[in-house]
């Protein structure tokens, strides 16, 4: 690991702490209070389930409707594990939440192996359905409330934990999706047939950016689930999924950083409208349509927000002064 690396991780590192700090100063004084927390809680959930289904339709290539169904199957997993409350306390909702990804990603190679032999519309058509029939499914059973919905669930309200999640998660994807294995998931997005010639087990990688996505996404849901307390199969219909989607493309598909900044943008525009309850849908949809106009391929399209690039434009701007300096000395 070269210098210029690890001066980069430093850096995130203390811009993440230094972020936290400023949100609990302003806590502190007042400025954010227990309203714009629940708010920077639900920031932070988004930000997961926009990255994960990033993975899936930025970086692997296909589009997908039933996000949503996986989040649902993690929140009820996990919602289902705390109330048993077979491991209390933190260590028993680290656990749930695993659970609850564990299940999603389970469910994620089950559907993901015959749906992803499909492509474009099909694919879509396909997730959509699972996640209606997931939905279904669950307002069916008893076990899980049926349409009354799942309620008395220990909760977690805590954003300090909420936001170490939310890092861990988001590094963790990012660091598998820039890893061998990413490559290998980009190189299925640009051309499947070449990258199967090439040697890549294709099946093999489709399906695991597929359940690796839904993981995250479940993970999302369980902490969803403890967040709020009491959940709802109507929570999680296409609409959530077409919430997400939305956050992927506006943020650009293929960019984390995009995932995030769109993530965190959509969730508090909605917060900001309220006050203008009659037309907030009308001014969100339009901020959607103009974006959509001027920038088709997203904020960041599918490029990052990289460090990096702030070192080279800091490092060259410096040997450019470095340079001019000896060149007026040498005149």
């Amino acid at each position: 690991m070269n210098r210029k690396n690890i001066l980069t991780y430093i850096l995130a590192f203390l811009l993440l702490i230094g972020l936290y700090g400023i949100i609990l100063f302003l806590n502190r004084q007042g400025i954010v209070n227990r309203y714009s927390l629940t708010v920077l809680r639900m920031v932070a959930i988004n930000i997961i389930l926009a990255t994960s289904l990033n993975i899936t339709v930025g970086n692997l290539g296909q589009i997908t409707l039933g996000h949503a169904g996986f989040m649902s199957i993690g929140a009820y997993s996990a919602a289902l594990f705390a109330k048993s409350a077979i491991v209390p306390g933190m260590a028993g909702y680290i656990l749930s939440l695993f659970f609850g990804g564990f299940v999603a990603f389970i469910f994620g190679i089950i559907i993901g192996l015959p749906a992803l032999r499909l492509k474009g519309d099909y694919l879509a058509i396909v997730t959509l359905a699972f996640g209606e029939i997931i939905r279904v499914l669950i307002e069916y059973f008893n076990f899980t409330g049926g349409a009354q919905g799942l309620s008395g669930i220990p909760m977690m309200k805590s954003f300090d934990i909420i936001y170490v999640i939310m890092i861990i998660c988001v590094t963790l994807m990012y660091s598998v999706m820039t890893s061998r294995h990413g490559r290998a998931v980009l190189s299925i997005r640009e051309d499947e047939i070449a990258s199967e010639a090439s040697g890549i087990n294709v099946t093999f990688y489709k399906t695991f950016a597929f359940s690796l996505s839904a993981f995250f996404a479940g993970l999302a849901g369980a902490i969803y689930a403890q967040n709020i307390g009491v959940i709802d199969a109507k929570i999680f219909d296409y609409n959530k999924s077409f919430d997400i989607l939305v956050m992927v493309v506006l943020g650009g598909m293929g960019s984390f950083t995009g995932s995030i900044i769109s993530a965190t943008v959509l969730t508090i525009i909605p917060e900001i409208l309220r006050s203008f309850a009659s037309y907030r849908m009308v001014i969100y949809s339009l901020v959607l349509i103009v974006m959509m106009m001027f920038r088709p391929v997203g904020l960041l399209g599918r490029k990052e927000f990289s460090l990096h690039k702030v070192f080279d434009i800091i490092t060259s701007s410096d040997k450019r002064k470095f340079l001019r300096a000896k060149g007026d000395e040498h005149e």
